[in-house]
């Protein structure tokens, strides 16, 4: 019988091996991605910060008392654009213009897609 990966185990090895080649300055931080089946996260890390492990300069998710106010539910499309509108706007209130898109291993589509279409409209760049 073949034994099969769970989607889970698939998804971070996708995961570790785009960061193998991803990683966020100073000039041009990391937008990293994370979506549970009840949520959404969006992250901007600096990488080359003195510990080593990364810097969070600002965070957004639909567990944000503003974005949950705004959204009915917060695990659809619609909510994670919403979430993608407001790590831009944190962005660039802070100076950050341009970011390289971690995507966290997760498919390029829907909710994925709609937080980072929103991010673009918002004005970061990718």
């Amino acid at each position: 019988m073949i034994s099969k990966k769970s989607r889970s185990e698939v998804r971070v090895k996708k995961h570790n091996r785009l960061r193998n080649h991803l990683s966020g300055t100073a000039t041009c931080p990391r937008l990293a991605v994370f979506r549970s089946n009840n949520h959404m996260y969006a992250q901007i890390i600096d990488d080359t910060a003195f510990d080593g492990q990364g810097t969070t300069l600002c965070a957004a998710s639909t567990l944000d008392a503003d974005v949950k106010g705004s959204v009915e539910k917060t695990n659809n499309v619609e909510a994670a654009a919403y979430v993608g509108t407001a790590i831009a706007k944190k962005a660039i209130e802070k100076g950050i213009k341009e970011v390289v898109f971690d995507r966290g291993g997760f498919i390029y589509q829907g909710k994925i897609k709609a937080l980072a279409d929103a991010a673009r409209e918002a004005g970061l760049e990718f």
